[in-house]
């Protein structure tokens, strides 16, 4: 199935969860995750399934002063 993480298209297997894409990713914590626009907390990313053209944003902090 076609998921888009930060604007960069991927194939990921059907019943395919937000792990297995921040997986692929390698994305290293922190992060937050939204999927279509509304957050996930990091508590349902092992369990939340995505669909087909689903389109994930991974945000990193940003620090400054």
């Amino acid at each position: 199935m076609r998921v888009i993480v930060n604007q960069v298209e991927y194939e990921l297997p059907k019943e395919s969860v937000i792990t297995d894409a921040l997986s692929l990713i390698e994305a290293k914590p922190p992060y937050a995750v939204a999927v279509n626009l509304h957050f996930v907390p990091k508590t349902k990313h092992g369990e939340y399934l995505l669909n087909e053209n689903d389109q994930l944003e991974v945000i990193a902090p940003v620090t400054g002063g």
